[in-house]
């Protein structure tokens, strides 16, 4: 070992899994340079790192085909009883599952090295940072890791002897017999793929998946799975959620956090430039948030994260101009495509599709070919201070005060552009109920939504009902100092099957009527739904939009809503006695106001 571990338990753990694990040697990580360079050397050594020509200390990574996204049906909660999960969770006994996954974990490190990785989520000694270390046997899990969270010695200094830390163990699970030549993607079959977590005891094992969140432990697992199990005992929040700065002309700062379910436009908007002018907007961060009630009564938030796992695929300078400009160096890039003259290219960016390329599977692709060149979930890790709207405050260590939450969602009808919750109850209720629709093929019946609350519902480490329950008691603590909550939907399309709102820069229109309720200067109507903007009191100015379109947008048809009706109650029925009576309330009022 390399480094003294003075902590205790971590000495011990160390131990342990060495013991059960096998590996030929234990590598303790520092969080430099000199060693993200080595790793980066042993993976180009090994043929799984490609060197990119065009983009300064960038590297491409092909993953086995069947290991390339998070895999939910092999994603556990285990606690000592089912109801505890709750209803959204896969469920096994911690018993039985800690006894099949021992048993996968003998030797499973046999010719590769233990890395031991201490890591901080959030800034190094922050109050809302915790303190996580990761045992993996991949090199590729370090370099991301260097990326995504704060690896460092600095971090063991802060634990000293005896503090706590969340034991994260990481094993792509294929050992090497000796002379055994290695695969350019080593993992294990998807039957033997778990990842799995116990929120009891603040643990994670992960086995037999090398790609993204089942194997970044510090991302999905313990920043949002266990994480909000350990917010909701100590009352706090980890939410899924962006969080940016908007600062309007006269120099007034707004916090905003944000939940969107996939495919909603989460990262574009937390990197946003806005369209009208004089109002700047600033990234703090694209995926998760943790918040802790200040001394001042007030929510404060950190971006846990160090860096940006975003999907490549659709990403351009027309979606997102700030992430591409993030994106000119010192990235990993995982499953894109690979042009002939040494860069990166997937479907949806600038310019003309390449004549030629070596495809995700490195196969030989032209545009003829009926396969896509990068695969639709492909990634970029990049780190967070390379982005040119990063916020100077974005690891400031007691966070951002809040002042706005948002929720929304994709739908083609029935949502209007934007409207205000009545009070926070109301809003846990838009933010419970939250609903985006599937797939483009589909659209319109109601069996088609997917009820996604708070975009939490693959992410939360305990019964939802619950967590419900968790969001209701943190509105009683915060009184009138809680922050506003709204709803928004980019996505609503004509008859002709056309978007009615352009989104992108031009979101940006509607969070100023945000920010504006907020400061109290702007207007709204009482509908049965929420508060809704005044015709006139979203700026349109320089912008091309008809009168019938805008008219469309914040179209409210009661009998659409009616329809609603019976998927939200079906969905609150799965919670069964744990929904909180408030959410009820909430319901019964709601079907008043439709009347």
């Amino acid at each position: 070992m390399n480094i003294t571990v003075k902590n205790v338990k971590l000495s011990n753990w160390i131990k342990e899994v060495a013991d059960l694990c096998q590996p030929d040697n234990i590598h303790i990580c520092n969080g430099s340079r000199e060693e993200y360079d080595q790793m980066i050397e042993t993976l180009l050594k090994s043929g799984i790192a490609i060197p990119l020509k065009t983009r300064p200390n960038s590297f491409l990574f092909r993953s086995d085909p069947s290991d390339v996204a998070r895999v939910e049906d092999r994603t556990y909660i285990s606690t000592s009883s089912k109801d505890e999960a709750g209803p959204t969770n896969n469920w096994i006994d911690p018993v039985e599952l800690k006894k099949i996954m021992l048993d996968l974990y003998k030797g499973c490190m046999k010719g590769r090295t233990m890395y031991v990785i201490p890591f901080s989520m959030g800034p190094i000694g922050s109050p809302i940072a915790k303190i996580g270390i990761e045992i993996s046997d991949s090199p590729y899990v370090v370099v991301n890791m260097h990326i995504m969270t704060r690896v460092s010695s600095r971090v063991l200094e802060l634990l000293g002897t005896d503090g706590d830390f969340i034991p994260c163990l990481h094993s792509i699970g294929a050992p090497l017999a000796p002379g055994q030549k290695d695969s350019k993607w080593p993992c294990a079959p998807i039957e033997k793929k778990y990842i799995s977590h116990f929120p009891e005891e603040n643990l994670i094992w992960s086995y037999g998946s090398g790609y993204g969140g089942n194997a970044l432990l510090g991302k999905k697992c313990l920043a949002l799975r266990i994480a909000s199990a350990m917010a909701r005992r100590e009352g706090w929040m980890a939410e899924h959620m962006l969080i940016l700065r908007l600062t309007n002309p006269a120099g007034r700062q707004f916090h905003i956090a944000a939940a969107f379910p996939s495919a909603c436009g989460k990262t574009n908007l937390a990197m946003m430039q806005p369209s009208i002018p004089g109002w700047k907007c600033e990234c703090i961060g694209d995926d998760i948030a943790w918040m802790k009630i200040g001394p001042d009564g007030r929510l404060y938030a950190i971006n846990p994260e160090n860096g940006f796992f975003g999907v490549a695929p659709g990403t351009s300078y027309n979606t997102n101009p700030m992430a591409m400009d993030t994106l000119k160096e010192n990235v990993i890039f995982t499953n894109c495509a690979l042009t002939d003259d040494g860069d990166v290219w997937w479907e949806g960016m600038d310019g003309d599709e390449p004549k030629h390329a070596i495809d995700w599977k490195g196969r030989d692709w032209t545009p003829e070919s009926t396969e896509e060149a990068a695969h639709a979930n492909a990634r970029f890790t990049a780190p967070a201070s390379q982005c040119p709207v990063i916020c100077k405050d974005w690891e400031k260590q007691e966070g951002v005060p809040i002042d706005i939450f948002i929720f929304g969602g994709r739908r083609t009808n029935v949502v209007p552009l934007v409207y205000e919750a009545y009070n926070w109850d109301h809003g846990v209720f838009l933010g419970a109920t939250a609903a985006s629709e599937t797939t483009a093929a589909n659209i319109g019946a109601v069996g088609n939504l997917r009820r996604d609350p708070f975009a939490m519902k693959p992410f939360c480490g305990y019964n939802m009902g619950d967590y419900f329950r968790h969001w209701i008691e943190m509105g009683k603590r915060l009184g009138n100092k809680a922050p506003k909550i709204f709803y928004v939907n980019w996505f609503r399309k004509s008859s002709e099957g056309k978007f009615l709102w352009p989104g992108f820069s031009d979101n940006s229109r509607v969070l100023k009527w945000i920010c504006e309720r907020v400061d109290g200067k702007a207007n709204a109507k009482k509908t049965s739904i929420g508060l809704l903007p005044d015709e006139k009191n979203i700026d349109l100015n320089g912008l091309n939009i008809s009168p019938e379109n805008m008219k469309e947008l914040m179209n409210i048809n009661p009998d659409e809503w009616k329809a609603e009706i019976p998927d939200i109650e079906k969905h609150f029925a799965t919670f069964g006695k744990r929904l909180p009576e408030e959410l009820r309330e909430q319901l019964k009022e709601f079907k008043e106001r439709l009347r």
